[in-house]
């Protein structure tokens, strides 16, 4: 390439050479030919370091870069041969090697929050039972009465230490993909006739209000596993009791069928959860209030529990929400292929 202009400058020198000391026909012939050759030469030189060679330079910068670890590297060309093609992919490849950066960077991230969530929340109960047993202990609490009133303090942070072991556990099973599920061909009109029955005896219990709709014209089936779907659905109405009114509380459910789903819509009359958190209360710990009050009842779980339950079945979770006007709840799980069931004994979930 350095050489080129001096190659140039030969060529032009022989053909004025041939002009000023003309010489005889044939060897006029020969070096016409030899400079047509070597001007064809040039031009083909040109040509391919503009289509291959320099087009193979960038892409052996691109590799370099790779190897640093830099995946935003891109090669921009206008070529559209074989080596453009090569190209084309290597770009391909780079961007896929900065969405997984990315992702892993999403992922470390998410793990240390996690880590730290964990710590936080298996840390507050255990500090309240080590307090209340030096307290007992100590001889601080006097009289029977107090006595009791500190064991229970201790019972109920025991309690909820156990309630967030188990949520653990299964989470880390659930994103291991190593829960297993007993799928079982099932009516669902059937199945949530006696699911919803036990839940409006449970609030009738407390003084809540329950109403529940079955909208299908035919009880359909579904493929899924009983426990595990009541689970979710256990999930969802645990938390609107826990972060519902004490006094007032209602809850509307209400079964249909939708675009080859069959789906159970849950609503409530909490206050609502604003709009900005209302997108992240899926995710794993994560609670409303800022300061992450710990009542004793929620580990952080659930919700994320249940949406990993239902997509495990092939289905999906969604919800909306007002302030003011509660939320509603719909779990979606894609209708089976079979019209009989496997088991008659539906009801025992």
């Amino acid at each position: 390439m350095i050489l080129r202009p001096v190659f140039f400058l030969v060529i032009l020198m022989l053909i004025y050479s041939m002009i000023r000391f003309p010489v005889s026909r044939v060897l006029t012939v020969l070096f016409g030919v030899f400079i047509l050759t070597q001007i064809f030469q040039l031009l083909w030189m040109t040509h391919l370091e503009k289509r291959i060679f320099k087009p193979i330079s960038r892409l052996q910068e691109g590799v370099i870069e790779i190897a640093r670890g830099n995946y935003q590297v891109k090669i921009e060309h206008n070529v559209c041969n074989e080596i453009g093609f090569l190209m084309d992919s290597f770009n391909h490849m780079a961007a896929k090697l900065r969405e997984n950066e990315i992702r892993e960077q999403e992922y470390e991230e998410n793990r240390k929050a996690l880590i730290a969530n964990i710590s936080h929340d298996l840390k507050t109960p255990i500090t309240a039972i080590q307090g209340y047993m030096e307290a007992i202990e100590d001889g601080v609490a006097m009289s029977p009465e107090k006595t009791a009133q500190y064991l229970q303090v201790i019972r109920k942070n025991t309690e909820y230490l156990n309630r967030l072991i188990d949520d653990l556990f299964l989470f880390a099973k659930l994103d291991m993909q190593q829960v297993e599920f007993r799928m079982e061909t099932l009516p669902v009109g059937a199945y949530m006739a006696d699911l919803m029955a036990e839940f409006s005896f449970e609030f009738q219990e407390k003084g809540f209000g329950f109403h529940y709709t079955n909208q299908m014209t035919e009880d359909d089936y579904l493929d899924f596993d009983r426990k595990r779907v009541y689970q979710a659905i256990r999930n969802i109405i645990g938390n609107a009791i826990k972060y519902g009114p004490q006094a007032g509380l209602k809850l509307d459910t209400r079964l249909y069928k939708q675009n080859g789903y069959v789906c159970l819509e849950i609503t409530d009359n909490v206050p609502g959860i604003p709009a900005d958190q209302l997108p992240r209360i899926f995710e794993r710990f994560y609670r409303i209030d800022a300061e992450r009050t710990k009542d004793l009842m929620s580990t952080g779980l659930g919700l994320s529990i249940a949406k990993e339950l239902i997509e495990a079945h092939g289905g999906r979770i969604t919800a909306t929400s007002a302030i003011g006007e509660g939320s509603c709840f719909t779990l979606m799980l894609p209708l089976s292929d079979k019209k009989e069931p496997e088991d008659e004994a539906y009801s025992n979930y």
